[in-house]
């Protein structure tokens, strides 16, 4: 054969197209990763990773009671055996499960660095040591009496588990995570105590309502504790469907230190939130005053969490300082919940609450009729053999003279007639086996019976002996019946798996040592919107910012025309009194406002700071106007070719540091920013132009390019192309009853009370600006 392309084919080739060759690898890797890497059994909550190392361990012989065993063998015996994939990242699964604080219930009892709540990382395998805890074991009971399948390993030499026998519903005592193709998986941990509660509830009412079941398993009980605010019908909504998410705050309390003093003081951290990124995330809030309330942080940590806050006076207010800070830090998160797990140990599902407790119900049922089964074989055995014992006891001399004389003692065990020999033995007709009374009278011994009587032990022939195998007889034929009573009712089934979970209880529920439940509920406080200047002590600066940009704040209010320090090449470009309860409105060249908090302005000791790195205002873009915010009042804005409109004060402020787009500038330029102080606007252009109109021809908006305030000329400019003869220099408003004045240096000003001769409609071009009007076309 010969391809399309022309190059032959062998005997072994295949041609298919492109399309479907892509499609089927990816659907068996992505089967692969959602069933064999990323999601959970529901039967016994584990990953195969899990699994497998459990079951090395297992084999390994690693006890709760016994001693520890080096992390490397552990490791380096899963990955050679069972998991063939890299000893780092196995490693990594089994540090996690002996991190007590990331699972709720450790797996591995781990010695010596297993890594801590602050996020370092363990030590190297070859430096820590571990061995199985008791809730492992529990996990793998009944694993040697067939209680659940065996399936080959990857290379074929061993068997492992499928899955595990699990005497507790691990899958939400610990929980797990995961992120497979295209599904993902977020299980929060649990109370083992409350599961089993809702387990037994199960038993009883198999048609249980998702409702009912929260009386029993309120809410996750993560290991780190801290506080659950979350609606109680957020909670039952999202156990209903299996998809949700649960608000997780810190647990604090407020410290007397005497004298009125106090401080917070931090006891639980939200789950999975790593305590020294917390402390520097808080003091980040500090740095950047987003929370002017706090002072300070400390981390006094040392077994037990233990993070001090300290306010900024005595006065503030401990619960809108916790509100503040749990807005604007990891002392509150978001759990999301998301039960996807293989529901049967194949198929991905997402699972409410009371589904995933019937699967490990279901899984229970069928460990114990599968352990039942196994031990109703053993009996049978050991009941074979017993037969043959009590034989060999009732004609012992004639056994004897077989395995003395004979030349194959086993097959005429085998061949032999034990009810004849019975009956020479006591001259009676009839024989009945003491094991099977209704049986044929012809006695014969099998071959299991042969070969357990040829490996008796001498000292085993005394009367003693044979008098305990009529007891041990006995007692497994009444053992026998109830198993296969057992094994006949589904009730006693059910029955039986109530007590085996009540013996659970008894181990790992309230009474055992951590078995209390340690995340608390309560009902989250409305923050309070406190405003800044509330927050602030109020205290008088000058702000001062130079032509290069670099901005501060002196304390006090500075005599304004004091000559102050700058860096070289650099002068003043504005200087104003304010309080630090103020709010400071910058205009950008880019038609964008930017605002800052006055109490975040740097010192006046130095030459401040670049203000471009307070808020995201471009290199190239020139600052217009800096001013003070004051509610309520209106700004006229305006650009270079003399576009405008007034804007209020109050929807020009941003909140975030990217700023407000306000005028829309393309073509050119943002010029003016003021305040609207009159009644009427009076404007100058570049080529000395003046002209006044009313302010309310001018239109409010909150945004856009404006109206045209002043009409500019256009003059031929280089290469033929047109340029503006002149453009927009200054804009002021001002009372006409009052006329309009203008400084003439000197510390004098000029007012001019008639202002008729140069007012006109929008939009003019204008007139010769009147007499004493200052050359540099400027209001001020």
């Amino acid at each position: 054969m010969s391809s399309e392309t022309g190059e032959d084919l062998g005997p072994n080739d295949v041609t298919e197209s492109l399309r479907r060759a892509i499609g089927d690898r990816y659907l068996t890797y992505a089967l692969s990763t959602i069933m064999h890497r990323a999601l959970p059994d529901a039967r016994d909550g584990l990953k195969p990773v899990h699994r497998r190392i459990l079951y090395a361990m297992s084999r390994l012989r690693l006890s709760p009671n016994g001693g520890f065993l080096k992390s490397a063998k552990i490791s380096g015996d899963t990955m050679g055996d069972f998991h063939p994939h890299g000893d780092a990242a196995i490693y990594d699964a089994m540090a996690r499960l002996a991190q007590d604080f990331n699972v709720r219930y450790p797996l591995v009892d781990g010695q010596g660095n297993f890594g801590n709540i602050d996020g370092d990382n363990p030590a190297a395998s070859r430096y820590t040591e571990a061995r199985m805890t008791a809730a492992a074991e529990a996990l793998l009971e009944g694993l040697n009496e067939n209680a659940v399948d065996f399936r080959p390993n990857y290379d074929g030499r061993l068997e492992e588990p499928a899955v595990l026998p699990a005497t507790f519903p691990n899958l939400l005592a610990n929980g797990s995570s995961g992120i497979a193709v295209g599904m993902a998986t977020n299980i929060p941990p649990h109370n083992l105590d409350e599961l089993i509660g809702a387990c037994l509830h199960l038993i009883k009412a198999p048609n249980a309502r998702d409702e009912t079941l929260l009386d029993y398993v309120p809410g996750p009980d993560f290991p780190t504790g801290g506080v659950i605010v979350e609606p109680k019908e957020n909670i039952a909504e999202a156990y209903r469907t299996g998809r949700g998410a649960f608000r997780l705050r810190a647990k604090w309390e407020v410290e007397d230190l005497g004298r009125g003093q106090w401080q917070v003081v931090v006891t639980e951290i939200p789950y999975q939130v790593q305590k020294s990124k917390l402390i520097e995330k808080l003091a980040e809030v500090i740095q950047t005053k987003k929370v002017p309330l706090l002072a300070d942080v400390r981390d006094e940590s040392a077994d037990d969490i233990r993070v001090v806050l300290e306010p900024r006076a005595k006065t503030v207010d401990p619960e809108v300082m916790m509100g503040m800070l749990f807005r604007n830090s990891d002392l509150e998160t978001r759990f999301s919940l998301n039960m996807n797990v293989l529901i049967d140990g194949v198929t991905p599902k997402v699972c409410s609450l009371k589904e995933v407790l019937r699967a490990f119900l279901d899984h229970r049922r069928e460990v114990l009729l599968r352990r039942s089964q196994y031990r109703l074989d053993k009996i049978d055995h050991r009941l074979e053999v017993l037969e043959g014992f009590i034989i060999a006891f009732l004609h012992l001399d004639r056994v004897i003279d077989i395995i003395r004389y004979d030349d194959d003692p086993k097959a005429a065990l085998m061949a032999e007639d034990w009810a004849v020999e019975h009956a020479r033995a006591t001259s009676e007709a009839d024989y009945v086996s003491p094991l099977r009374p209704d049986a044929d009278p012809e006695i014969s011994l099998t071959e299991v019976q042969a070969e357990a009587i040829l490996n008796m032990r001498l000292r085993s022939l005394r009367r003693l002996e044979e008098l305990e195998l009529i007891a041990e007889r006995d007692a497994l034929m009444k053992e026998r019946a109830e198993i296969e009573d057992l094994l006949e009712s589904e009730d006693l089934q059910w029955a039986r798996i109530a007590e085996q979970l009540r013996e659970t209880r008894k181990v790992f529920g309230r009474g055992s040592e951590g078995g209390e439940r340690r995340t608390q509920f309560a009902e989250a406080e409305e923050i309070v919107e406190v405003p800044l200047e509330a927050m602030i002590e109020r205290e008088p600066i000058t702000v001062v910012c130079s032509k290069m940009g670099w901005v501060r704040a002196m304390t006090g209010h500075i005599d304004l025309t004091r000559e102050l320090k700058f860096k070289d090449g650099d002068g003043p470009r504005f200087i104003f009194h304010a309080e630090t309860t103020d709010k400071l409105l910058v205009f950008g060249a880019n038609g964008r406002f930017y605002t800052v908090a006055a109490t975040n302005l740097p010192g006046g000791r130095g030459m401040g700071e670049p203000l471009r790195l307070m808020v995201d205002l471009p290199n190239d873009v020139e600052i217009v106007d800096m001013l003070i915010h004051k509610p309520g009042e209106k700004l006229i804005v305006a650009s270079q070719e003399g576009n405008g409109f007034v804007v209020p004060a109050d929807d020009v402020v941003a909140q975030t540091r990217t700023g407000k787009q306000v005028l829309n500038v393309k073509d050119t330029v943002a010029k003016i920013c003021h305040r609207v102080t009159g009644d009427h606007v009076a404007v100058v252009s570049e080529n000395a132009k003046f002209l006044v109109f009313a302010l309310d021809e001018l239109p409010e908006m909150a945004r856009g390019k404006g109206v045209r305030i002043q009409k500019y000329k256009k003059a031929s400019g280089r290469q033929g192309m047109l340029e503006l003869d002149g453009g927009l220099s200054d804009l002021t408003t001002f009372d006409w009853a009052d006329g309009l004045s203008w400084p003439m240096g000197g510390g004098k000003t000029r007012t001019e009370p008639d202002m008729t001769e140069w007012k006109g409609a929008r939009a003019g071009v204008g007139k010769r600006p009147p007499y004493g009007f200052p050359k540099n076309n400027k209001f001020s």
